[in-house]
């Protein structure tokens, strides 16, 4: 059987690793240029069709897929006379890659739904190395007749795929799984760089902890480091803070207050506003040592 035309907007570090996989696999890919222009002209040299406007990406395309930063980034791609909605074919799928607000994907999912086409969130676990592998552990949620027909899709790029319930149900629990992890990154920034301030080796910490109920793999992204000084985590600084902010409003949006998010949001926050927003997270843990130093 031949493999669906695809259509992909966001190509930046995960979107871009996605695409390359999907061209290793011999798909068909429309592209649209966001921020990353190298990146497009990658995809572009390995045979993908540049067009100018997401319409057209969409008009070309049976199952159109969104990798990018923000609820609005998607929303100002599915909106308008340029957008997807604009040009979205009957029975097309869509899919949103990013970590979005879940009021939002459920609104463009009813919008969508309106042109007789399908919306999917489908969030993403792991790193860009693993969209290269296809090892990503996708949450994907929305109808499951859906899912089922873009299942050997999100095999190709998947090594863990779950179909996670409802439309918004992807975006709601990566929220949730983004605020634990970089509420625990965070704890292990500043326990690296208290323990510098006294006079405890990091690698002696590292021991103690990660021989207990502690050890994680976030843990050991931030210990690669601190130690190694290898980053292993490619997610940006001001990626994380987006996403804890999100996940604050989320609790918001359910009327009850999230406590333990603040030190992380406010942290990444004022780490942010520092300059560090285009660091990795991992290097929260100089972030840390310069403000102790303070």
């Amino acid at each position: 059987m031949s493999k669906p035309t695809i259509g992909f907007i966001g190509l930046g570090l995960m979107g871009s690793a996605m695409v390359t996989r999907l061209q290793s696999l011999g798909y068909s890919i429309t592209v649209v240029a966001n921020r990353s222009r190298p990146n497009v002209d990658k995809a572009v040299a390995a045979g993908a069709t540049e067009v100018k406007t997401a319409r057209e990406v969409a008009a070309a395309s049976e199952i159109v897929m969104f990798c990018m930063d923000t609820s609005d980034s998607v929303e100002s791609r599915v909106y308008g006379d340029d957008g997807v909605l604009a040009g979205v074919q009957e029975n097309a799928v869509v899919i949103d890659f990013g970590t979005s607000l879940p009021g939002s994907t459920k609104k463009i999912g009813a919008d969508v739904a309106e042109k007789s086409a399908h919306y999917m969130d489908a969030p993403l676990g792991r790193t860009p190395s693993h969209g290269l592998e296809g090892k990503l552990n996708i949450m994907a949620a929305g109808d499951k007749a859906t899912f089922d027909r873009v299942t050997p899709i999100l095999n190709d790029l998947g090594e863990n795929v779950f179909h996670v319930g409802p439309l918004g149900a992807g975006h709601t629990l990566k929220l949730i799984n983004n605020f634990y992890a970089m509420t625990t990154a965070m704890a292990m920034a500043e326990a690296f760089a208290m323990a510098d301030l006294a006079g405890l080796p990091r690698q002696t910490l590292y021991d103690v902890m990660s021989a207990g109920p502690l050890k994680s793999g976030m843990m050991d992204f931030i210990r690669a480091q601190a130690i190694d000084g290898d980053i292993q985590l490619a997610f940006t600084v001001a990626n994380a803070r987006k996403d804890v902010g999100y996940y604050s409003k989320m609790a918001d949006d359910l009327d009850v207050p999230s406590l333990m998010s603040f030190a992380a949001k406010n942290t990444l926050g004022l780490a942010k506003a520092q300059g560090y927003g285009d660091r990795m997270v991992p290097e929260m843990v100089d972030y840390f040592a310069e403000l102790f130093k303070k």
